[in-house]
């Protein structure tokens, strides 16, 4: 088996394409997706056998939680418990965008995609292709990036190819990646508007301190 590449244009996605798109993760299957960083590994959050397939796929570590692709802010109201100001001011100020915020999960998400911990990692790209996925599934989509563990990731859709491509049955083409930096990761769980960079990425580590300082 080989990936079947689908091209979606980027500023415009075509809504029947992004259907067939919807349709494969409907179905159960991971589908490669381009974000505004890195290309990632979308599947339904709640189809845990999906869910699974990833882990699988990249051979990762079981402890660590998925991330999660919103269409925006008020989606993500739907899926977290327990947001502060803190919460508000950064998505505010960088959503959409490379900032991936932490937070306590709502009762609607698996364990299994916070890996047990009772958090989950969320994000409104700036990239136009997940966020019409996301909207059209009616469901938020994980990001994890789409390469195998210890390997690059991936700018490009061939690159995904050339990496996992007897392994899934869809990549989204989207043309290269606006970015090739990691998203920053701000751990917001603790709750009490404290904070904690985990992972200082596209969004320098003062910005986050001015954006909370407001």
């Amino acid at each position: 088996m080989t990936a079947d590449i689908l091209r979606i244009h980027p500023d415009e996605p075509e809504p029947e394409r992004v259907a067939q798109a919807v349709a494969s993760l409907q179905n159960g299957n991971v589908v490669a997706i381009p974000t505004d960083t890195f290309y990632g590994l979308a599947v339904d959050p709640v189809n845990l056998r999906a869910v699974e397939r990833i882990y699988e796929i990249k051979k990762r570590a079981r402890h660590k939680p998925l991330s999660l692709l919103v269409a925006d802010v008020p989606q993500a109201y739907e899926l977290a418990r327990g947001l502060d100001t803190a919460f508000d001011r950064l998505a505010e100020k960088f959503w959409p965008g490379p900032l991936t915020l932490v937070v306590k999960a709502g009762s609607k998400l698996p364990l299994r995609v916070t890996a047990n911990t009772g958090n989950v990692a969320l994000r409104v790209p700036e990239a136009e292709i997940p966020r019409a996925i996301v909207s059209q599934l009616g469901l938020p989509i994980t990001a994890t990036s789409a390469n195998l563990a210890g390997l690059p990731e991936c700018t490009y859709a061939q690159g995904v190819r050339d990496q996992l491509g007897d392994k899934i049955p869809l990549i989204v083409d989207g043309g290269p990646t606006a970015r090739s930096t990691a998203t920053t990761i701000v751990d917001l769980s603790g709750g009490g508007n404290s904070w904690m960079i985990l992972r200082e990425g596209a969004i320098p580590t003062h910005e986050i301190v001015l954006a909370l300082q407001r």
